[in-house]
């Protein structure tokens, strides 16, 4: 790994702080190099606040050192004005005269117009360097620009023998299958992403809350497909504590209320593809979908997923709901206690 490497994993690590709160902006970490040693770090900030750029910039000390310097960020300076200025100008401003990047940003208000300013100014640019890595550490941004769609995570956890639920159950509640501890890792991707859906089924049998519990953060927005509005009234999901959306057939409209949205889809249309569709016009650029079978596979056959998180258990049910047939490549494997966490990705 050569010097540009070391520092710009460094960026990708840092950036990592703005997880959950930077969207719909990129979460970006900046990190400015002077003779070797760091003189600068930041990320981005909660929307609305300042760029990784600025508050990597605002965090020197002795700002004539930035003559001198080297900024390496993970994605292209912006080059337009939104809510705050372009970050390109103040790197122009400060004179810094190299400046290495991660990734291009490929939305359409940048795409190479902050590298073009930064080289009219004089500016050393190099690009790509830990490119893969960027453009995966950007996927959930990437994909909502360019596939006009979230990204887009399945998740369920089956048994040993394959079933992700039972034939029967006794209580509208769910069914563990994993540990706790996998469970607390669920809540923790909760945190990360931005939305959580379910069908109709799942809300039925389960009446499950889809929030965060057993982890910090903030509660991703709840979608639910109830083409036919099947579920009961009662349902925790209609709760209005969380920002619910419902997605209904053309002929059941509802009014809209407090945290609760409904949205109709023409059911002798694809589905999904409606679906996100209507996610993407909520600009929401990433989904958890944690049910049921039906809603999952169905994503899977219309090709719409980005990967695909697979816990299994160690109990068998012998009868019930088969889990959902993965596609794509097998990534990667791992033990939590018992269960045996499987990530695949769809190529």
């Amino acid at each position: 790994m050569n010097i540009h490497q070391t520092y710009m994993r460094r960026c990708i690590q840092i950036a990592t702080n703005a997880f959950g709160s930077a969207r719909p902006n990129p979460m970006v970490g900046c990190v400015i190099v002077h003779n070797n040693i760091i003189i600068g770090e930041g990320y981005t900030s909660a929307y609305g606040g300042n760029h990784a750029e600025v508050n990597a910039i605002s965090s020197v000390k002795d700002i004539s050192l930035l003559k001198e310097a080297t900024l390496y960020v993970t994605l292209e300076p912006c080059s337009h004005f939104g809510k705050t200025p372009p970050c390109s100008d103040l790197i122009i401003k400060h004179n810094i005269p190299n400046v290495v990047i991660g990734t291009i940003d490929t939305h359409s208000k940048v795409s190479g117009k902050g590298i073009e300013k930064l080289k009219n100014a004089g500016c050393k640019v190099t690009l790509g360097v830990l490119g893969k890595e960027c453009q995966e550490h950007h996927k959930r941004f990437f994909t909502f620009h360019n596939k006009k769609r979230p990204y887009i995570i399945l998740k369920w956890a089956q048994t040993s023998d394959g079933f992700i639920a039972p034939e029967k159950t006794e209580k509208r509640a769910p069914v563990w299958i994993t540990n706790s501890y996998s469970r607390q890792l669920v809540h923790k991707w909760r945190a990360e992403e931005q939305a959580i859906l379910v069908g109709n089924r799942t809300v039925i049998k389960d009446n499950p809350k889809l929030t965060i519990r057993d982890w910090s953060g903030t509660n991703p927005v709840r979608i639910l497909i109830d083409l036919s509005n099947k579920i009961p009234e009662n349902s925790t999901i209609l709760d209005k504590t969380v920002k619910t959306i419902i997605i209904t057939a053309h002929n059941h409209k509802k009014e809209n209320s407090d945290n609760l949205y409904y949205e109709t889809v023409n059911p002798e249309n694809t589905i999904v593809n409606e679906v996100c569709n209507i996610l993407y016009q909520h600009e929401i650029q990433s989904v958890i979908i944690e049910g049921g079978s039906y809603t999952i596979q169905s994503f899977i056959d219309s090709n719409l997923w980005n990967e695909a998180r697979i816990f299994t258990g160690t109990n068998t049910f012998s009868k019930g709901t088969k889990a959902p047939i993965p596609g794509g490549k097998l990534t990667s494997e791992e033990k939590i206690i018992g269960d045996t966490l499987s990530i695949y990705q769809n190529d």
